[in-house]
């Protein structure tokens, strides 16, 4: 069964069509059909996008026609002992973990042991953590897989046992980690199996994903990764502390624990593209928009666990993991059973997304268009202007970087950065405690856009964190006087005058 559209989802179908003769006009996109040559651009390119973006390790997988046909690991798993990256080396999945879990859960479907269409809370036996709000009857398995359950990412407080839905169930499109845990204590319950018992036992020992767990395993104190910051420095990696008799008792988390690496994930992704493990019925709805997920882009849906790029003359199913200082993506074309992954431990992780799509589907123009999914992440790119800017002032500091940088802008207006990436570099300083060199960006945005309070009260912040009271007092005026609304700058205001 597939949900009904309501009023703001049958506009999209209805513009689909035009969006996509405005948005895909015919640009001489071409494909390879040589995997050979796909390999060749991702051996070629990788190190030198890995060297530009910061990233010091890596694990890729590329599939063609359903097969397997490279894997190749790059770089350090760790960037201060230069630790090399195996083929036995294993990464954060991140999100990359729902998808292998809703492979999982359809399994349970096809099993006769879960309906889609059933409220969990059926097979629970109660509420959950949900409190006094009746549309818990209304989140259902396929409302879960598809990211419509109203639940929101991950809810505000970490100890907070309340869960709140935030929209009627079925309403609209809005990403949830914890409908995925949720649907992991439904399976539990209907198995009494714990989520990673579960999962090796329906998921990754069938294909053979040896290196993969949801939750810590021993081996993993010298296999795993470590994660990396936005300029390459070794930020730590996740591990319970109590090492794997806690991985255990924590029993892993269905959206976001799983670790594994390219080779491995190749299994999973190729199993998907065969069908295999599933009922031809529940594959296809798998693969089959459940719902739209933005008016900005019309062909991104959702299916049950997996991201929908329905494009003209071919479907790829897709997936983004992101742990803040790890990162992960997959793209998988469905008719044609081609599909790369890759795994990286680093905050810039997806800042080189685009590049290696169009090395593994050799297309030479219009990739942008090819691959909406990446658009709307919107992620920063290694190359953009903010990132340029970012390295430049690392390497000379911020007084000479942005000298030439309001050279370059005079010649090119294009090369300008937006208030808000600018803002964001400054922030990025600041948390890499380069406070002065923060401070002159958040000078040069108010000389850019002198009419905005944001930029003010950023400013203002800054001198407030060097211990400069008149000057963040005086920018937090120029804010207020900006915008008489801006709470936070009266509130800072209060504060520095006391």
């Amino acid at each position: 069964m597939i949900m009904k559209l309501n009023g703001i989802m049958k506009k999209i179908w209805l513009f689909s069509t035009l969006f996509l003769c405005i948005y895909l006009p015919s640009r001489g996109q071409k494909h390879s059909d040589d995997p050979k040559t796909a390999v060749e651009r991702l051996k070629k390119d990788i190190p030198e996008l890995m060297k530009k973006a910061d990233v010091p390790g890596m694990s890729v997988a590329l599939i063609h026609d359903g097969k397997l046909v490279y894997n190749a690991v790059f770089g350090v798993t760790n960037a201060a002992t230069q630790k090399p990256v195996t083929s036995e080396t294993v990464f954060e999945a991140a999100s990359l973990s729902k998808p292998v879990f809703a492979y999982g859960v359809l399994k349970l479907v096809d099993e006769g042991k879960l309906n889609l269409d059933t409220p969990l809370n059926k097979y629970l036996g109660n509420n959950y953590d949900v409190v006094d709000d009746p549309r818990i009857n209304l989140i259902t398995a396929r409302r879960v897989l598809s990211h419509t359950s109203g639940f929101p990412n991950w809810r505000d407080n970490d100890h907070t046992k309340t869960l709140l839905i935030h929209f009627t169930p079925g309403e609209k499109w809005s990403y949830s980690g914890e409908g995925m845990v949720y649907l992991s204590r439904v399976v539990e319950k209907i198995t009494g199996l714990s989520l990673e018992d579960f999962m090796q036992k329906m998921v990754l020992q069938p294909l053979g994903m040896g290196s993969s767990s949801y939750i810590w395993q021993d081996r993993y104190d010298s296999l795993k990764a470590y994660r990396h910051d936005a300029i390459g420095d070794t930020s730590g990696r996740w591990q319970p502390p109590g090492g794997h008799a806690q991985a255990v008792k924590e029993g892993g988390n269905a959206a976001a624990s799983l670790s594994t690496n390219a080779t491995d994930y190749a299994k999973f992704i190729i199993a998907v593209l065969n069908g295999t493990g599933l009922k031809k019925a529940t594959w296809d709805q798998m693969l089959t928009p459940q719902i739209r997920v933005t008016e900005k882009y019309p062909p991104l849906a959702w299916g049950l666990g997996i991201g929908l790029e329905t494009m003209p003359g071919e479907t790829y199913f897709w997936h983004w993991g992101d742990n803040g200082d790890g990162k992960a993506y997959v793209t998988a074309a469905v008719s044609r059973k081609d599909a790369v992954v890759y795994f990286a431990n680093s905050a810039n992780g997806l800042s080189i997304t685009r590049e290696i799509l169009a090395d593994a589907f050799g297309v030479t123009e219009g990739s942008e268009a090819l691959h909406p999914a990446v658009a709307n992440l919107g992620y920063e790119r290694y190359n953009s202007p903010s990132r340029v800017l970012f390295k430049s002032i690392l390497e000379k500091g911020a007084p000479q970087a942005l000298a030439t940088y309001r050279e370059q802008t005079n010649k090119d207006t294009a090369q300008k950065i937006n208030e808000t990436a600018m803002n964001t570099l400054g922030y990025s300083l600041l948390r890499f405690k380069k406070l002065d060199d923060a401070i002159e960006v958040f000078r040069q945005n108010t000389v850019d856009f002198p009419s905005s309070y944001n930029t003010w009260d950023s400013f203002a912040e800054a001198y407030m964190n060097k211990g400069d009271k008149a000057l963040a007092i005086k920018y937090y005026e120029r804010s207020v006087e900006l915008n008489p609304a801006n709470e936070n700058g009266k509130e800072q205001l209060k504060k520095l005058r006391q």
